[in-house]
């Protein structure tokens, strides 16, 4: 496999979560890795902060292997009052840098409007016409956000893709756990429990002992 994938993750973490292990099984099969971190930390937060988050994120870049990390640095918790046009223009221009063939977002209805407002930039910068290297869009769930959304129509995550990660799913948990500020014991969401069961769940409704699921959102082929 060839396929230039890009996991769009608003806050590191997010694309462990959601599909750490599909990232995996596509490294394996050959295909060139992206990962665009949206939010980052200001100055409010202090400089071991910063810098345990540096080298988390080099630490994971390391795991995955991923050829090309694209840090934005935009303000967390705070996309909502950011100007649309400054961050479609970002993630933009990301796209047309990296030039990926299948994009990997948060779902749309997600509870954290970082995750809702990085969907709607993206969705703006997934035109055919302006980007015709895209090729299949994805959105990914993730626990403590996709599970956490009080449901309004046409918001429910209703997947469609089911990825087998059952060799994955070990080494899925281990890269979670470099984000040890952000895992808590069962039953809190973010925890190797809830992230083993939620995989299970998923395996048993496509017939794989885990997987990892998504809502197939656009796809053409040449």
């Amino acid at each position: 496999m060839t396929h230039k994938v890009l996991v769009v993750a608003p806050h590191p973490d997010d694309e462990t979560l959601g599909c750490g292990g599909t990232l995996l099984r596509l490294a394996e099969q050959g295909a060139e890795l992206g990962w665009l971190i949206v939010t980052g930390m200001g100055d409010d937060y202090s400089y071991s902060q910063r810098q345990e988050r540096t080298d988390t994120i080099a630490r994971v870049t390391k795991a995955y292997g991923f050829a090309s990390v694209i840090e934005l640095n935009l303000p967390t918790a705070q996309l909502d009052i950011l100007p649309m046009g400054e961050l479609v223009s970002a993630i933009g221009k990301t796209f047309t840098e990296f030039r990926p063939e299948w994009l990997l977002l948060p779902h749309h209805g997600d509870a954290h409007s970082d995750h809702r407002r990085v969907f709607e930039a993206c969705a703006a910068c997934s035109k055919w016409f302006r980007y015709p290297f895209i090729q299949r869009v994805m959105s990914y769930e993730t626990l403590s956000e996709t599970d956490a959304a009080l449901p309004r129509a046409g918001d429910l995550f209703q997947p469609n893709v089911f990825f087998d990660i059952d060799a994955q799913l070990a080494r899925k948990l281990e890269i979670m756990a470099m984000y040890a500020g952000e895992c808590g014991e069962f039953p809190f969401p973010r925890s190797a429990d809830a992230l083993t069961a939620q995989a299970r769940l998923r395996g048993a409704q496509c017939g794989y002992p885990a997987a990892e699921a998504f809502m197939l959102l656009r796809e053409r082929h040449g």
